[in-house]
C-alpha cells in the first residue's frame, strides 16, 4: 500500500519544547521522549471564559485553547498572561493545530478557521456540511481536515483554496494522522482509510475494522494502531494491508472512545470501563492493567516513563510504563475531558471549567543547589 520510494515515518515520540498536534506529532503517537520531573507543582493558571473539552497545544512561547463557547485564546507558555483572544459564536471540542505562523481549528458548525497564530488574526475560512470533531494534520503546504459529513478536505495552506476531497461511508470523527506521503482515517464506516497524499485518492482498499471508530489512528514505523467502539485494539502492517493481530479483552468487551498512545514496546489505550492498559506492541497481548476510579475520556498520553491519564472525575494521575503502578496524582473538583499536552518538562492542562493549569518541577526542587 505504500509506493516504493516513500520514506516510512519512524514515528520518533515529541522531544522538544513543543507540542503543537492533539496527539503530540503527526503519527498521532501521544508520546513525549520526556519525562516529566518527579516532584511537580503548578507554576501558573489561567481561565477560559467556559469549558475546554479539546486538548492544549503549546509551543513557540504560546499556549493555544479553545473552549465550548467558540473562543479561542492565546496565553503565554512561561507565565500564563494572555497573550491574545477571539470570540468566534460558535464553539469547539476540537483542538486547535498550529503549523508554523499557522492556528487551525474547526468548530461545531462545520467552519475550519485559519488564524495567525502570533495575533489570533483571521486569514480565511472553509465551511464543510457537518461538525469537525477532530483536529486538522497538516502536509508540506496542505491542511487536512475531517467532518462528520463523512469527507477528508486537502486545502492549501495559504489561501485555501481546495486541493482534493476524499469521501468516506459514514461521520469522520478522529484526526487525520500523517506519516510520510500517507494519511489514516479510521473512520464511523467500520474501516481504516490509508490516502495517498499527494493524489487524494485511496492507496488500496480500505482496512476492515470490524466496527466503527471515532478514535484517531496511532503509526509507528510501518504499523497502524486504532481502538474500535466495539472494544477491539486493531494492529496493521499498513504498507501489506495486513491484520497483524486484534486485542479483545478476555474478560469483558472494552469500548474505545478514545484514542491510543505508542511507546516502542506498549500501545496504551483506556476504556470507557475504567480501564488502562498497556497491550505489546509485537504481540497484541495485554501486558498491564490498571483500574481508574471514573473513567477517562480523554486519550492517554506517554511521556517518558511515564502514562499520564486525565479522568472525568478530576484526577490527573501519573502511572509507570514499565508496570501501570500509580506514581502521583493531582486532583481538582471538576473534571478533566482533554488530555493533557506535554513540552519540554511542563505539563498544561485544561478542566471542564475552563481552567488551565501549567505543572512543572517544584521550586524547592528547581533552586536546589
Amino acid at each position: 500500500m505504500a509506493s516504493g520510494d516513500e520514506k516510512v515515518t519512524t514515528g520518533e515520540s515529541n522531544a522538544s519544547n513543543q507540542w503543537l498536534l492533539p496527539r503530540g506529532d503527526a503519527q498521532s503517537t501521544g508520546r513525549s521522549a520526556v519525562t516529566l520531573p518527579k516532584n511537580l507543582e503548578i507554576l501558573w493558571e489561567a481561565k477560559a471564559d467556559e469549558a475546554i473539552e479539546a486538548t492544549l497545544v503549546a509551543g513557540d512561547g504560546r499556549v493555544i485553547a479553545a473552549d465550548v463557547a467558540g473562543k479561542v485564546y492565546a496565553f503565554d507558555q512561561s507565565t500564563g498572561k494572555l497573550l491574545w483572544k477571539r470570540d468566534f459564536g460558535t464553539g469547539f471540542i476540537a483542538s486547535p493545530a498550529v503549523s508554523g505562523e499557522v492556528l487551525v481549528v474547526g468548530d461545531f458548525d462545520g467552519n475550519i478557521f485559519v488564524l495567525d497564530a502570533k495575533s489570533g488574526q483571521e486569514r480565511w475560512k472553509k465551511t464543510t456540511e457537518g461538525e469537525i470533531s477532530g483536529s486538522v494534520a497538516f502536509y508540506k503546504e496542505s491542511v487536512l481536515a475531517t467532518s462528520t459529513d463523512g469527507n477528508l478536505y486537502c486545502f492549501g495552506i495559504k489561501d485555501g483554496n481546495l486541493k482534493w476531497t476524499y469521501q468516506t461511508n459514514d461521520q469522520v470523527r478522529c484526526s487525520p494522522t500523517v506519516a510520510g506521503d500517507r494519511t489514516f482515517l479510521g473512520g464511523c464506516d467500520g474501516q481504516l482509510h490509508v490516502i495517498d497524499l499527494k493524489t487524494g485518492k485511496s492507496a488500496g482498499q480500505p482496512l476492515p475494522l470490524g466496527g466503527p471508530t471515532g478514535s484517531t489512528p496511532a503509526v509507528l514505523g510501518k504499523k497502524a494502531f486504532v481502538p474500535i467502539m466495539d472494544g477491539d485494539v486493531l494492529a496493521f502492517d499498513y504498507q501489506a494491508g495486513k491484520l497483524l493481530w486484534r486485542h479483545t479483552d478476555e474478560e469483558r468487551p472494552q469500548e474505545y472512545r478514545s484514542s491510543a498512545a505508542v511507546s516502542d514496546e506498549f500501545v496504551i489505550v483506556n476504556s470507557q470501563f475504567k480501564q488502562v492498559d498497556a497491550i505489546s506492541v509485537a504481540t497484541g497481548k495485554r501486558q498491564w492493567r490498571h483500574t481508574l476510579r471514573r473513567r477517562a475520556d480523554a486519550s492517554p498520553v506517554i511521556a517518558g516513563e511515564d502514562v499520564w491519564i486525565a479522568a472525568t472525575d478530576g484526577r490527573l494521575v501519573r502511572l509507570s510504563l514499565t508496570d501501570g503502578s500509580e506514581k502521583w496524582t493531582y486532583e481538582i473538583r471538576g473534571s478533566f475531558l482533554a488530555s493533557p499536552a506535554i513540552a519540554g518538562d511542563r505539563l498544561f492542562i485544561a478542566d471542564d471549567d475552563g481552567l488551565i493549569r501549567c505543572f512543572g518541577a517544584a521550586k524547592s526542587v528547581q533552586t536546589e543547589g
